[in-house]
């Protein structure tokens, strides 16, 4: 979720490369952190956003961990309850995105974006409410979660079209490499954090921080300023609407190829998201605290392919870049499958957090800069949400999938089936030349109907 996760006078449409947006440079923080002269951070208007970015995936690592605790620990949480859970987080995806993105369209990003802090902060705070008042139970946190992929459905499309109305489109790929960052510095931290105030004042209240941090992170996007002027058609009607923003995507082959692509990997992931703290809570042991500490590992993966990401992608290219997110990410579940109970287990279940933090962000930064080069601003809104729409089907299934499989078989066989699905996704992808010979990011054509030119 969230992360899981992202403004002075400027036009909507002025991020194009043509005409990159002079930085508002803070001189002071430029020469306190030895920033390149050229640095993105330099940019006070960015920084800002960064920061706001920063705190809220610090309280998303504390609902990361403190959500599917207080059903597996608290509640005693089947695997396929955990499905369920993480169904409901993906399930506004598939029913919402549509609408949204003509909605998002229609309207200024930067207050839906907010709202949307706020709204999940209100959410989770009332777990801690209703397990003070002995009301907790797992269809309330299926609503909770609900809830919260719900805001995530709008909020999180308009957080990242904020993005393209900051940054010049020709550095999307650093932007979303330091926005990464952002989100590894939070991994290091939070998740032993969270695992404290997990083990000491138990997971509904750990989720009262999360609150806290996502009001402060709204506050801070208060202070940004974006002179977004939306003239909505005279003749705009929702459901043509809807349909350009269909057609748009659909008519693109490479869109096309990179949601398959994704959207596998979003299958295989929630297959294994679903089992992964019940296997190092009842296989390996576990305890809140431990699992705290291991997802640490998520933060160390993540600094290290923010650092890399950006160079990894200009050396073999955006679509190479993906395909090898994907076998990481494949390895890391293959390796966690087959390990044996002990320090070698304990050693491999760390490794697998790496290993999606790797490969989750050497996908993504370059999925989202590939999609949002090729799309006019004018469409941003229903080519994100249409996007997110595509890529978030199958995560249904893959979350109820792992989750049979783990109470049915193993929760290994569930982690064996998402390394190898994913891997053999990999293959694919490399065979399909559309993202294989993506060794730039492409440019807008004229015509929103025709394909971008590589």
């Amino acid at each position: 979720m969230r992360k899981h996760s992202t403004n002075t006078a400027v036009q909507a449409a002025s991020a194009l490369p043509e005409a990159p947006r002079p930085f508002s440079e803070n001189h002071m923080f430029s020469r306190l952190l030895h920033l390149p002269r050229n640095d993105l951070l330099r940019d006070r208007i960015y920084r800002r956003l960064w920061t706001s970015i920063l705190i809220s995936s610090f309280g998303a690592q504390i609902t990361l961990l403190a959500l599917p605790l207080t059903a597996a620990v608290l509640l005693h949480a089947t695997p396929s309850q955990m499905g369920i859970l993480t169904m409901m987080e993906t399930l506004p995806f598939v029913l919402l995105s549509l609408p949204s993105g003509v909605w998002l369209d229609r309207v200024k990003k930067l207050p839906v974006y907010i709202w949307g802090e706020i709204a999940i902060a209100l959410a989770v705070f009332s777990v801690p409410v209703a397990w003070y008042f002995k009301l907790m139970n797992m269809p309330l946190l299926y609503v909770v979660g609900f809830v919260i992929g719900a805001v995530n459905t709008t909020a999180g499309s308009a957080a990242q079209i904020v993005l393209t109305q900051i940054v010049p489109r020709e550095r999307l790929v650093e932007a979303h490499a330091k926005n990464a960052l952002a989100t590894s510095g939070a991994e290091i931290g939070g998740p032993a954090a969270a695992g404290l105030m997990v083990r000491f004042l138990s997971a509904p209240l750990a989720l009262c921080a999360d609150a806290l941090l996502l009001l402060s992170s709204a506050l801070i996007l208060r202070g940004i300023r974006v002179d977004e002027v939306r003239k909505p058609a005279e003749d705009g009607h929702f459901w043509r609407d809807l349909k350009e923003g269909l057609q748009f995507v659909f008519r693109q082959p490479l869109l096309l190829s990179l949601a398959a692509a994704v959207g596998l990997w979003e299958l295989c992931y929630n297959a294994a998201l679903v089992v992964q703290i019940l296997f190092a809570t009842r296989e390996l042991g576990f305890t809140e605290q431990a699992v705290g500490f291991s997802y640490m590992g998520i933060g160390a993966g993540s600094v290290f392919a923010s650092f890399i990401g950006h160079r990894v992608s200009q050396r073999i290219g955006p679509g190479p870049c993906m395909i090898l997110g994907m076998v990481i990410c494949g390895i890391g579940w293959s390796v966690l499958a087959i390990a044996p109970v002990g320090p070698l287990g304990d050693f491999a279940f760390i490794l697998m957090l790496m290993c999606y933090s790797i490969g989750g962000i050497f996908i993504f930064i370059n999925f989202l800069a590939l999609r949002q080069s090729v799309t006019p601003e004018p469409m941003l809104g229903r080519m994100t949400s249409t996007m997110r729409w595509l890529i978030v089907i199958p995560a249904g299934p893959g979350a109820l999938l792992g989750g049979w499989m783990g109470e049915h078989i193993s929760l290994r066989s569930a982690l064996a089936f998402a390394g190898i699905t994913v891997m053999a996704g990999a293959i694919l992808a490399w065979r399909h030349k559309r993202i294989r010979n993506l060794r730039h990011l492409p440019e807008i054509r004229h015509s929103a109907a025709t394909e971008p030119t590589p």
